[in-house]
């Protein structure tokens, strides 16, 4: 337990899903899928851009199912962090939601957070940032109601609803 009162992820269980993810898993590898960041109830993950990643437009802009893919595993993944034991219980999406904001030309960084991890089902809250396509820059208004930087913008939004496996 840290000093504020908060458990900490073990060590050894964010090396075991950093190398799952980024190395063993067959898809998630082949996107190049990071994870950043593992603590209580919140996962940072990013997918690198990769024009084999994109539409066939112009300029190139990732396709949203990269996005959905991004939403659905930080969100299972933050629920996995709430396990009492996290390396051998289990999750499983059962509804998934995802609200596409604006295109995206750059590396996708999805952060979830745990809503609610009940005993059978839990919930987690997702957004993706990444950078827009130069010529799409939207009113700096709109900018200003969503999570980014100067160089990156909401571009999605989703929530998931996940079947918690406890041991």
């Amino acid at each position: 337990m840290s000093e504020d009162g908060t458990t900490e992820f073990p060590d050894d269980a964010v090396a075991f899903v950093q190398a799952y993810i980024e190395q063993e898993h067959g898809y998630l590898s082949w996107l190049g899928t990071q994870v950043n960041e593992i603590s209580p109830g919140r996962v940072v993950m990013t997918i690198p851009y990769d024009e084999k990643l994109t539409n066939t437009t112009s300029p190139p802009t990732v396709h949203g199912g990269i996005a959905a893919t991004l939403i659905d595993t930080a969100g299972g993944v933050a629920q996995r962090t709430m396990l009492g034991d996290p390396l051998n219980g289990g999750v499983a999406t059962v509804n998934l939601n995802v609200n596409y904001l604006r295109r995206a030309a750059g590396d996708l960084r999805a952060t979830a957070e745990v809503v609610r991890a009940g005993g059978t089902i839990g919930v987690s809250t997702i957004t993706v940032v990444s950078r827009p396509p130069k010529h799409v820059r939207e009113d700096e208004e709109a900018f200003e109601r969503w999570e980014g930087t100067a160089d990156e913008e909401a571009v999605a939004t989703g929530q998931g609803a996940y079947r918690l496996f406890r041991d």
